[in-house]
C-alpha cells in the first residue's frame, strides 16, 4: 500500500482568499487518490476564508498563524507538519487554483517510476480554458528573469530549470538534504531558487504532461504590490545564486536597471514606478543588514 500510494499531504497557504479557496478545497477534495492529507495553513486572513474552510470542509487539517508570514514561512509550517506525520511527498498549491481529479495520480505515477525527481509539477493552465501558464521553466541568468514555458507538452520534460511553486511536488528527502523554502523570500522567487537548490544537490525536476491543473492568478488584482515583491525577490535570488563568473555582470546590470528606474520615476511617478523604486532602495537595505 505504501509504495504504490505514498502518502502526500498537500499544503494550501490561504491569505484572504474569500474569492478562491472555496473552489480550490472543492476540487481538491474530488481527487481520486486514496493517501493525502488537505492542510490549509492560513497566514491570518481578515476576510472570513478560514471560517467559511472550516465550516465546508471538515476534513482538512488548519493551521492558523497569527500574522502573515508570507509565501515561503507560511508554507514552512505546514511542511513542517506533514514532515512530523511521516508524509512521504508534500504538494504546495496555491490557493487560486482548481485541479482535475486524476492530477495527483499522474503525479504520484512519475514520481515512482523516476526516483531521481525531487520536484514535479503538473502543466499549469490559465483559468478554466486551455492557455498554458506553465509547462516549463527558464532562468535567463543574462536578463535577470525567470521565465514560464507556455506550449502544450506531449510527454514529460525533464529539462526545466525551475518548477513553479503553484503547483509543486516534493519528495520527502529533498527538505532532508537541503532544508526548507528559504524565509528570506517572502512572496515571489522562493520556488526558483529551491528548485536550483534541489539541482545542486542532484535531484531532477519533472514536468508530467498528463497532469494538469488550473490557475486564476488572483495575484494580478494588486499588480503594483506584485511588482514590488517580484523586484525585490528577484534581486535577492540573483545576490543568492548568481554563479561567480556572472556576479560582475548582474552587479552592473542591477546598476543599470537602477538608473533607469531612477529616470523613470523623475519623468513620471506612477504607482508601479514607485513601487520598483521601493524595491530596489529595500533591496539595498536588505543587504546592508546582511
Amino acid at each position: 500500500m505504501k509504495t504504490q500510494y505514498p502518502k502526500v499531504n498537500i499544503i494550501v497557504l490561504n491569505y484572504n482568499g474569500m474569492g478562491c479557496l472555496k473552489g480550490c478545497l472543492s476540487s481538491l477534495f474530488c481527487v481520486d487518490y486514496p493517501n493525502l492529507e488537505v492542510v490549509v495553513v492560513d497566514n491570518n486572513s481578515q476576510d472570513g476564508s478560514l471560517e467559511m474552510a472550516k465550516l465546508n470542509f471538515p476534513k482538512a487539517t488548519f493551521i492558523k498563524n497569527d500574522q502573515n508570514l508570507g509565501f515561503s514561512a507560511g508554507n514552512n509550517v505546514g511542511i513542517k507538519y506533514s514532515l512530523e506525520r511521516m508524509a512521504d511527498f508534500v504538494l504546495l498549491l496555491n490557493n487560486d487554483t482548481e485541479v482535475k481529479k486524476d492530477f495527483l495520480r499522474q503525479l504520484i505515477v512519475s514520481a515512482l517510476e523516476n526516483k531521481e525527481a525531487g520536484l514535479l509539477s503538473p502543466q499549469v493552465f490559465s483559468g478554466n480554458n486551455e492557455e498554458i501558464w506553465f509547462s516549463s521553466g527558464k532562468i535567463d541568468w543574462l536578463r535577470m528573469k525567470a521565465l514560464n514555458g507556455r506550449e502544450l507538452i506531449r510527454g514529460n520534460y525533464s529539462g526545466s530549470d525551475f518548477v513553479s511553486g503553484c503547483a509543486m511536488l516534493i519528495r520527502a528527502d529533498v527538505f532532508a538534504k537541503i532544508g526548507l523554502l528559504d524565509e528570506d523570500f517572502f512572496l515571489y522567487w522562493e520556488d526558483v531558487d529551491f528548485s536550483v537548490r534541489a539541482k545542486r544537490a542532484g535531484f531532477s525536476l519533472i514536468v508530467v504532461a498528463t497532469s494538469h491543473i488550473y490557475h486564476l492568478e488572483k495575484s494580478e488584482e494588486n499588480r503594483s504590490k506584485k511588482t514590488y515583491w517580484l523586484v525585490l525577490s528577484g534581486l535577492l535570488f540573483f545576490r543568492k545564486n548568481t554563479l561567480r563568473h556572472l556576479r560582475f555582470h548582474v552587479f552592473v546590470y542591477i546598476l543599470l536597471r537602477r538608473v533607469k528606474n531612477w529616470n523613470d520615476v523623475r519623468k513620471n511617478r506612477t504607482e508601479m514606478n514607485l513601487a520598483v523604486q521601493k524595491a530596489y532602495l529595500d533591496f539595498k537595505q536588505a543587504k546592508c543588514e546582511k
